[in-house]
């Protein structure tokens, strides 16, 4: 079947930037989040988004949305390579760098 209906929608709006919502339809989708204010006026979110996935099982996302990004976990989501060992010295060096004060420009 190709239709879906909503079977869940819940919604609060505290008007100062405090929200919560909650979505579900008939079809295994659902989506529910929490939002507060920013440190830098912006929304900050979490939640989770599941829908199923043509062999049935369901797939869900968590992340959190905020000054730093959107940041989604799902052990569905590829990862790339480990990094090389002599990359974490280059950046360990940096990082020394930047607190002594050196810049490159």
């Amino acid at each position: 079947e190709n239709t879906a209906t909503v079977v869940v929608d819940e919604r609060t709006d505290n008007g100062d930037g405090n929200f919560n919502y909650n979505f579900q339809t008939s079809n295994g989708i659902e989506d529910t989040k929490t939002g507060t204010p920013g440190s830098q006026g912006q929304s900050n979110m979490q939640g989770t988004f599941r829908f199923l996935l043509p062999d049935g099982t369901t797939a869900e996302v968590r992340y959190v949305a905020d000054e730093f990004g959107y940041r989604p976990e799902s052990p569905l989501l590829p990862v790339g390579p480990e990094l090389p060992p002599h990359v974490h010295e280059l950046l360990r060096i940096a990082e020394e760098q930047r607190a002594q004060g050196i810049t490159f420009e």
